[in-house]
């Protein structure tokens, strides 16, 4: 049995990861530093699995890499990431402690134990890298453009996996995907924000004026991408993953709406309100994700309908995932400035 290692493993994409994976027969060791968004509620459904073990480390700890070498995993998915932008503007400093000086120490420990053990990285980034893209779609070859300290962070991080690659023959893989949406998404991000507010008769908060708009991918699509990325990748290749399908804010709020009304009747205050828009808000995020369906035979499956769908009958089914989190992380207000 194959063992993969995946540091962020309580966060949301981190633990959909896991879950595949070990419905793939892999054995999972999850590293995580538990931060406010880590949430062991993602995980209930398998920690108790025999093929399923839990480290609470930082990646910038160097004691990693003695958990490498004690597992000696074949493969190590880097999904632990500050994420969330409107914190990276009120909080800078620990974007670059997790995202960059974190990165680092993981390639660092990384590096001495592929010498001498076969073994694959896969680095998961964003396609905030890019920056805004008014027209067109983004390909593996277009210019970073970061406009957010937190898509900064990102790009500098898989600037240094890249320069790993190609300094000292680190076996490892780059992958930029759009934006994610599903079961145990932390409710900072748009759609269980919205989902929370809806249950709970609360305004729906929308930026500016709702028109911009971002590429949207079911996170389980996107956890079957890193996995052939994984399997038949190229080391030092760089993979965007991404749905091709765009729709601005306004859109994903009234689809949600839609659908929701077939679950419960809405509340009064159930209605849209637009805020003031955050400082250096990107207007359009695209990928070109033609080299991944073309290398490596991957499509996404789930439209966006559906995975609506699928993301709010999680969330009804699992109201005390809300109860798991702190209430100031719901409903507080970030990167005003």
């Amino acid at each position: 049995m194959k063992k993969i290692i995946v540091t962020g493993g309580l966060g949301f994409i981190g633990s959909n990861l896991i879950e595949l994976l070990l419905k793939k027969n892999f054995y999972v060791i999850n590293i995580d530093k538990c931060t406010y968004s880590s949430n062991f509620y993602n995980t209930k459904d398998f920690r108790k699995s025999k093929k399923y073990k839990f480290i609470k480390m930082d990646i910038a700890n160097k004691r990693i890499k003695k958990v490498f070498m004690k597992y000696k995993p074949s493969g190590v998915f880097n999904v632990a990431a500050e994420t969330h932008v409107d914190r990276s503007i009120d909080n800078p400093g620990s974007f670059i402690q997790s995202n960059i000086v974190g990165v680092y120490n993981l390639l660092e420990c990384f590096k001495n134990f592929s010498l001498k053990n076969k073994s694959k990285l896969i680095h998961i980034s964003t396609d905030e890298v890019y920056g805004d893209i008014l027209k067109g779609r983004t390909s593996e070859t277009y210019p970073y453009q970061p406009s957010s300290p937190y898509a900064a962070s990102k790009a500098a991080s898989d600037h240094l996996v890249s320069s790993y690659i190609k300094t000292y023959n680190l076996p490892a893989i780059v992958t930029n995907c759009s934006n994610n949406y599903g079961p145990k998404q932390h409710p900072e991000k748009l759609i269980p924000k919205l989902i929370y507010n809806i249950m709970n008769d609360k305004p729906l908060p929308i930026y500016g004026k709702g028109t911009n708009s971002r590429e949207w991918i079911y996170v389980k699509d996107h956890c079957e991408a890193l996995i052939k990325v994984f399997l038949m990748g190229k080391i030092g290749e760089f993979y965007n993953i991404g749905s091709n399908r765009n729709l601005n804010n306004l859109q994903v709020t009234k689809e949600i709406l839609n659908h929701s009304k077939k679950l419960i009747k809405l509340g009064k205050k159930v209605k849209i309100n637009f805020v003031k828009d955050r400082p250096g808000h990107d207007i359009r995020y695209a990928l070109n994700s033609n080299k991944i369906k073309k290398e490596l035979n991957w499509h996404p499956k789930i439209n966006f309908s559906a995975g609506i769908q699928l993301t709010l009958n999680w969330y009804f089914k699992n109201k005390s995932y809300y109860k798991s989190l702190s209430k100031k992380d719901i409903l507080n207000r970030l990167g005003k400035k």
